[in-house]
């Protein structure tokens, strides 16, 4: 499986000021990156997912959002900011193998473990990690940023 590396992300947000302070309302909120399914949004709280070193990120996802199967070469931790968020550690999307992330819950994606997400509501998570953001696709086709070569 070939590693993709958010290449784009880095340009993204060299022209975004970061604010490690910055509270929810302050935060600047841009649409998410290539590497993430449409339809997603993204504020930078502190760091720089596209450097090496610690970052941390909120993801506002709409209603039935998805992030199909996919890892990463770092440790995560997602935290629920607000709504609720379905998640398993799996190469395939199972709801039925499901748990639930409530507002305030956090869990720990280990590195290189296949994960997926999905929000049936809107929801708001947070992701710490270290950069720079990596994500590989359990299933290449899965890839957005492959949506448009395939075509």
């Amino acid at each position: 499986m070939k590693t993709l590396l958010l290449i784009p992300l880095t340009a993204f947000l060299a022209a975004s000021p970061v604010n490690s302070q910055a509270k929810p309302a302050e935060l600047k909120w841009m649409d998410g990156p290539a590497s993430l399914p449409k339809g997603v949004q993204m504020a930078v709280v502190s760091g720089d997912p596209g450097k090496k070193g610690k970052f941390t990120i909120q993801l506002k996802m709409p209603a039935d959002y998805a992030v199909p199967p996919h890892m990463h070469p770092t440790d995560e931790v997602v935290t629920m900011v607000s709504g609720e968020l379905h998640y398993a550690m799996s190469d395939k999307m199972d709801m039925a193998s499901a748990k639930t992330l409530k507002t305030g819950d956090s869990v720990d994606m280990k590195a290189k473990m296949n994960h997926w997400v999905h929000a049936a509501a809107p929801a708001t998570v947070q992701v710490s990690a270290m950069g720079p953001f990596e994500i590989t696709y359990a299933n290449p086709k899965d890839d957005p940023r492959g949506t448009s070569a395939s075509k």
